[in-house]
């Protein structure tokens, strides 16, 4: 990225500020990039953990399966899902707070004893589902937050900062050659009107 710039004191004043915002701004960029980092490898590693429960849990279910059968279907639905926001490294992520069941009356003299555990049971796998996915998404979205972070950062640190420099840098030598040249020229002309002073005393 080629930074514009003019040879002269606004332009060398204007970058100075620009230079100090992002030198300035970077810790804060890469304190935020390594809290991410971690947050990420959190996120994902609760997910991994929820999905191994989510499994477990079928596994140990899995003796029930030939009672699924006389199970009815429309007995468990979920309503609603209430999702939070909650802030991780300053990036808003969901959270499952509650997820709301309706569950159809059904007479527990008639039915199979089961039934009610049977509801318990599809409760704890749903609420495991819907938690692993919700952290899915969380991860993904610290993982994207995190990626932009660190594009930031490598801008700031490997493009911006030593291109304000280098212009800085350029502007400063321009100035002080600008400096010396007028300076030398001043010296020609005294130089020059001396010598004619000199030459119109002798006459």
């Amino acid at each position: 990225m080629a930074i514009k710039f003019q040879y002269n004191k606004t332009s060398l004043n204007n970058l100075g500020k620009q230079l100090k915002i992002r030198q300035n701004a970077l810790p804060t960029l890469q304190n935020k990039e390594s809290a991410l980092r971690v947050e990420v490898r959190k996120a994902k590693d609760e997910s991994g953990r929820v999905v191994e429960e989510l499994e477990a849990s079928l596994k140990r279910y899995d003796y029930l399966s030939a009672l699924w059968n006389e199970f009815e279907p429309g007995l468990i639905s979920i309503r609603d899902v209430d999702l939070v926001t909650v802030k991780v490294a300053g990036v808003k992520t969901p959270a499952v707070k509650e997820i709301h069941y309706d569950i159809a009356p059904f007479n527990a003299f008639v039915k199979p004893a089961w039934f009610a555990d049977g509801v318990a049971i599809l409760k704890e796998l749903s609420r495991l589902g819907i938690e692993s996915e919700v952290l899915l998404e969380k991860s993904r979205i610290l993982e994207y937050q995190r990626k932009k972070t660190t594009q930031k950062v490598n801008l700031y640190e490997k493009v911006q900062i030593p291109g304000f420099k280098e212009a800085i840098r350029k502007i400063k030598r321009y100035m002080e050659d600008e400096e010396n040249l007028s300076k030398a020229s001043s010296k020609i002309v005294k130089g020059r009107h001396a010598a004619e002073e000199e030459m119109e005393e002798q006459q």
